[in-house]
Formats: C-alpha cells, sequence, structure tokens
C-alpha cells in the first residue's frame, strides 16, 4: 500500500479518512493506543482470512472506507472488491493502491447486486452503525457462496466500559434508522454480545464458526493507560494482551473491546 500525502484540493471526506489512516496506518505519535489497537485488530482479521481463503479467491470488502483491507487482502492474491457508501472514497483507495486485483462497487450495501457469489464477505466495524443487523446480515449472507465464510470485526457488547444497547432487547429498532451508518464511535447503535451471534447467524442461514476477543485496556489505552505507552516496550503490551485473552471466557468477554466473528454459509459448499 502506498503512503500518500495530502494535497490541497483534495475533498473534505479524503482529508477525514486520511487523519485515521496517520494514526491507524502510518502509526502518527498523537495516539498510539489507538494505532495499536487498529493494528492488533487488523491481524486478527487478516489472520483468520488466510485460514479460510485460497490463492485468487474473490473478496467482497463491504463498507471499506479508505480500503485498508481491501489493498491488504489483494496484495495477498485474492481477488478484491471494495465497496463503501461514499463513492468519492474510491478516488482515496486508488492513490493508495500499489498492486493486486481491486475492483470498486460503490453503493449502499443493502442495494448491490454481483453475477457470482463470493467466498468471503468482509465487514469491519460497520453492523454496529446499523439499525437493523439482523437484515443488514441476511443481506451480507446472500452475497456469499454456499461453504463461504462471512468475517465479521464489532465492538464487544460484553466488554464492562460497554455503554451500548444490546439488539436482542430493542423493542423498535426503527427509531435508529434515522441516524444509522454514521462514521466512527459516535455511530454506534448497537453492540452486540457473544450470545446474541449464534441467533443471529442461523437466522441469517450462517454458522458461527469462531468467536476471537482482542484489545485489553492497555492495548487499547483506555482507563488513563494512553501513557504507558510512551513508557512500555511494545512486547510488555503484547504479553499483557496474551495473557488476558487466555483468561476464563467470562473474563475474556469483560475485558477485551473488540471481537472477530468468522461465519460460514450453510449450503452445498461449491
Amino acid at each position: 500500500m502506498k503512503r500518500v500525502d495530502a494535497a490541497p484540493d483534495w475533498p473534505e471526506t479524503w482529508r477525514h479518512v486520511y487523519e485515521f489512516d496517520l494514526v491507524e496506518i502510518w502509526g502518527r505519535a498523537s495516539n498510539p493506543g489507538h494505532t495499536r489497537m487498529y493494528q492488533n485488530r487488523a491481524r486478527h482479521v487478516l489472520e483468520l482470512a488466510s485460514r479460510v481463503l485460497n490463492a485468487g479467491d474473490r473478496v467482497l470488502d463491504l463498507a471499506a472506507a479508505q480500503g485498508n483491507y481491501t489493498l491488504w487482502l489483494a496484495e495477498r492474491g485474492y481477488d478484491v472488491t471494495w465497496n463503501d457508501l461514499r463513492a468519492d472514497l474510491e478516488g482515496y483507495v486508488r492513490l493508495k493502491w500499489e498492486r493486486g486485483t481491486v475492483h470498486y462497487a460503490p453503493g449502499n450495501a443493502f442495494d448491490l447486486h454481483f453475477e457470482r457469489p463470493f467466498d468471503l464477505v468482509l465487514i469491519t466495524e460497520i453492523i454496529e452503525h446499523v439499525a437493523h443487523p439482523d437484515e443488514f446480515l441476511r443481506t451480507v449472507a446472500t452475497l456469499v457462496r454456499p461453504g463461504g465464510h462471512v468475517l465479521m470485526s464489532t465492538p464487544n457488547g460484553g466488554y464492562f466500559l460497554s455503554d451500548r444497547p444490546r439488539f436482542s432487547e430493542a423493542r423498535d429498532p426503527s427509531q435508529f434508522e434515522a441516524v444509522q451508518f454514521q462514521p466512527d464511535a459516535s455511530g454506534h447503535i448497537f453492540l452486540l454480545h457473544e450470545d446474541e451471534l449464534g441467533p443471529l447467524a442461523k437466522a441469517a442461514g450462517l454458522t458461527v464458526r469462531e468467536v476471537r476477543f482482542f484489545t485489553n485496556p492497555l492495548t487499547n489505552g483506555h482507563l488513563k493507560t494512553a501513557l504507558a505507552h510512551r513508557v512500555l516496550p511494545a512486547a510488555a503490551i503484547d504479553v499483557v494482551e496474551s495473557t488476558t485473552r487466555h483468561l476464563p471466557r467470562p473474563m475474556v468477554r469483560a475485558l477485551h473491546t473488540a471481537m472477530a466473528v468468522l461465519m460460514q454459509r450453510n449450503g452445498v459448499v461449491t
């Protein structure tokens, strides 16, 4: 992926995502906890993707924004399609492209149609912005071939500092339709809990294959631990992260801010 420098004629949407790239991809020192959180998530997502993909497999990266996963997966030899509701971000992704096969299909994820289903659909940090995550997951499942996979990352609703409601307890999710699809953490509507994943997946014709929790308060810089990133070696933070991920499951759910969920579409494998 090419590193790019902001230009005076860039649209505001490009400048907005570029500020995130400066921290998340290129490690600007202003927020080391955020940098480590993003890179930690990317490591888990890419590792899970590599377990179920073969060279040349077709991947759809939904609501991909600045396209980092799109480009990383293309560089690993997969045939990747980028999508985002903000069509103008396509030009920014093209600036960063360096190698690999990338197609572009901007538009609303609920309205997408393709001639062939994909081997993997990637939905990173999007389902928490949707008023109807059950409908969204059903739509995503139709884009995957039988036996193919959906890989999702999302904030963990079971994290002990979580302040968003459960989807399963919402009486009328339609009340959130006016505020869905908003970017960044301020646009979070529901945060899913581990016990909600199985029923949501089943209703969409999917089976949960793995739920992986990661990023504890130290890794993320929560609870005033951000300063620790300036004094502790990275290896020490990684040791703490590894330790908390191997605690009993209830503690793992409570101590980690994020989760990655690998699901497989039911039906005859093709």
